[in-house]
């Protein structure tokens, strides 16, 4: 099932993004008629940025056309990227049969600076650094619950910008990327981003009038899956093509 931490800093400091209920977009649920796919061909190397603004894995006239809604702090989605990423890149994704995008829907004071570096590796380092960044999820959450009362009463003073940043800082989420071999000029320029953070705003709220209610969620082919939000109900919907 979907989840909702309740870390107290996180609680603490909670992020003012909040989804509204709202009917999807005939844009965002609009998909190309479906091509046969190339045998020949490794498609899991095909990652783009998407108008949606998420990043695509695959062949982008797979005839299934993933899309998960994702918190890089939420549990269960680190649990779907151990659990499902490995199967859908090996069985469904290279032979061109299915497209991967993830969205990123920010429920987490950690997400949206997280998800600030991630908008700015490029799509080709996207991937790898989520995989990184879930596998590692529960050392990062640790050393953030770990902050002291004072850092934490610091950091709930910031604005939300500066929040975001010192958040990434107090989990040590920036060393992550430093260690990937982001420049810090870049990793400072990145967390400064304004505009950036609006437009990641922006898709998470789209998330929300599109019927996402919790993360990982998923739509196929356009349609919101209701009561799917993991690995073992998400793989019956792939074999039956949706």
């Amino acid at each position: 099932m979907k989840t909702v931490l309740r870390f107290a800093l996180l609680g603490m400091l909670a992020w003012p993004i909040a989804l509204h209920a709202a009917g999807p977009s005939k844009k965002a649920l609009a998909h190309k008629p479906a091509a046969r796919p190339t045998a020949t061909r490794d498609w899991s190397r095909t990652v783009v940025a998407t108008p949606e603004g998420g990043v695509r894995m695959g062949n982008p006239n797979a005839a299934l056309k993933l899309v998960e809604f994702g918190s890089i702090t939420c549990p269960h989605c680190a649990e779907f990227n151990e659990r499902g990423g490995p199967i859908l890149r090996s069985s469904y994704i290279r032979s061109g049969r299915l497209s991967w995008e993830y969205r990123p829907v920010m429920i987490f004071p950690t997400d949206p600076g997280i998800f600030l570096l991630l908008s700015c590796v490029g799509p080709g380092n996207f991937f790898p650094l989520t995989d990184q960044l879930y596998a590692q999820q529960h050392q990062w959450v640790d050393q953030l619950q770990n902050t002291s009362q004072d850092e934490q009463h610091r950091i709930a003073g910031l604005s939300t910008l500066e929040q975001s940043a010192a958040m990434v800082r107090a989990a040590g989420v920036d060393k992550i990327f430093l260690r990937r071999g982001v420049p810090p000029a870049r990793i400072d320029a990145c967390l400064a981003d304004q505009p950036r953070l609006l437009k990641l705003a922006e898709v998470s709220r789209t998330a929300s009038n599109l019927g996402v209610k919790g993360t990982p969620s998923f739509m196929l082919n356009g349609k919101i899956l209701e009561g799917v939000y993991g690995w073992e109900a998400l793989e019956p919907k792939l074999k039956q093509g949706g």
